[in-house]
């Protein structure tokens, strides 16, 4: 792969008592699209803000395409930067808000106007360069944003947020734009948001946080099928935790009986040796990989329960079944064209295959009680 375009050994940053990020360590090759994903305060923003130089750190290492950093001002880190709220000038011309960075840097006149056409041409503006941010829409300001940060041709591309303020068809339509544009220039990005399906859709690798902490680092389908412990199970999408113990354990099988902690009896399929042991776990299972079924017999892990509530989402229906006093199962049915769906207070068979469960520690800080 190289030398890597950003890489930050043992970012330590702190503010009074709060420790805003507590030893982060990451790195982003060159050309990759990279998300910091998680909830609010979980150290995302300060994490890119060290990056492009606006924070300092009090302990840690900040290398960009090999060369220490750290005590470089914004202005020399060589970055484009896309805010959430843009943070266009509202008195300078789209044509000008997109060439201030090419002033600032000195780039003879003569260059910038071929320069600043040709990057509107980029973010679909051409022939807008006159108009101002008022008179543009919430897209269109964005890719005016956009384009004065790609147009001073940086190592790096940091967004903060950047597509928040759109509504949710035009954000849909914006993520793959900005995929497409990103992957044209082949610029290394790294893009912050706390929107786990944006960061599906756009990354190569998802970088997950909670608490000034980084809980995993992965591509997407990896981080989804696969979460390390139990709150990137259950921050990224919907998912069924429980919590319980393993009863009995067969390494060469590698099958487990489990209990959890509201009585239900599970048949798993193991899957890390570290596990295949007895003693007190969390086991976590996808919505969509459980199935209702109307045959009780001959199958491991058929769960009785009743409908709660439905909840209709387009493409599928989400189902919560009760399953005792203590334990609540989400399951997602696709909507097939002619299917009578479920009702609430229908009976039904769940089936939960044993391969389908991913094992993971035990982590009280981070589980709450129940399905989710």
């Amino acid at each position: 792969m190289g030398q890597p375009a950003v890489e930050l050994h043992d970012i330590v940053k702190r503010y009074g008592t709060v420790v805003a990020l507590d030893h982060v360590t990451l790195s982003v090759e060159k050309g990759e699209f990279v998300s910091l994903l998680g909830p609010s305060g979980c150290g995302k923003t300060t994490t890119l803000r060290v990056i492009a130089g606006f924070v300092e750190p009090e302990e840690g290492e900040i290398l960009v395409m090999g060369e220490e950093v750290s005590t470089r001002p914004p202005h020399k880190r060589d970055m484009g930067m896309v805010y959430q709220n843009y943070a266009l000038f509202p008195h300078m011309t789209v044509f000008d808000n997109v060439a201030y960075g090419l002033y600032v840097r000195g780039i003879p006149r003569a260059h910038i106007r071929d320069r600043v056409a040709s990057v509107l041409d980029l973010v679909q503006l051409t022939g807008m360069g006159d108009r101002y941010p008022s008179q543009l829409s919430g897209g269109q300001q964005q890719r005016v944003a956009l384009a004065r940060a790609i147009a001073i041709q940086p190592k790096v591309l940091l967004l903060d947020e950047p597509l928040s303020n759109l509504d949710a068809k035009l954000r849909r339509q914006m993520q793959v734009e900005l995929r497409e544009l990103q992957h044209r220039l082949a610029i290394t990005t790294v893009y912050v948001t706390h929107d786990q399906e944006e960061a599906l859709t756009l990354s190569d690798r998802i970088v997950v946080m909670h608490g000034g902490r980084v809980m995993q680092i992965g591509e997407p389908s990896v981080v989804y099928h696969h979460p390390a412990n139990t709150f990137v199970a259950d921050f990224i999408g919907t998912t069924n935790i429980f919590r319980g113990r393993i009863t009995e354990a067969d390494p060469k099988s590698g099958r487990l009986s489990f209990v959890s902690a509201g009585g239900l009896r599970l048949e798993l399929a193991a899957s890390g040796v570290e596990l295949l042991r007895p003693g007190d776990v969390c086991v976590a299972i996808r919505p969509e990989q459980i199935q209702f079924t109307s045959n009780s017999e001959g199958a491991e892990n058929l769960l009785h329960g009743v409908i709660a509530h439905v909840a209709y989402l387009g493409g599928r229906t989400s189902y919560y079944v009760d399953l005792g006093p203590r334990e609540r199962l989400i399951v997602d049915s696709p909507n097939v064209t002619g299917a009578k769906p479920r009702q609430v207070s229908d009976r039904v068979v769940c089936r939960l295959a044993p391969e389908a469960f991913r094992l993971l520690p035990l982590d009280t800080d981070n589980l709450h009680a129940g399905t989710r």
